[in-house]
């Protein structure tokens, strides 16, 4: 069963919105989390959204291979860099990981082909 990525990452958007009306302090404290543990400094926020995707695989998580691969295409990661970041995480993950990079790839032929990260992929 493939699922449609760029469509359920638009859906998780959307549900997390709800939840931020909801719960807006600890929505809050998570958004400053993620904004800290993001931003640049002597990772790149491409090698971190590298590291997302791979640490996303072994925790068998759709949505965050939805977010961190969108966001690692419009960071500029490269096909080659993604796959590799797969790769780790396959062996970390081992044969677990190894099923669930599956939706990785999948991910990415989808975010690709929607054009996404076509500007800067080198």
């Amino acid at each position: 069963m493939t699922r449609d990525f760029p469509a359920y990452r638009n859906e998780l958007k959307g549900l997390i919105g709800k939840l931020r009306k909801q719960a807006p302090e600890a929505m809050a404290g998570f958004g400053q989390l993620h904004e800290g543990a993001m931003k640049a400094g002597a990772l790149s926020v491409k090698q971190k959204e590298l590291i997302s995707i791979g640490i996303g695989i072994t925790q068998h998580c759709d949505g965050c291979i939805a977010f961190h691969m969108h966001e690692a295409l419009v960071e500029g990661a490269t096909r080659q860099e993604i796959v590799e970041a797969i790769g780790v995480g396959i062996m970390m993950g081992g044969g677990p990981s190894l099923m669930y990079s599956a939706h990785a790839m999948d991910a990415l032929d989808q975010f690709e082909a929607a054009g996404i990260g076509a500007a800067k992929a080198s």
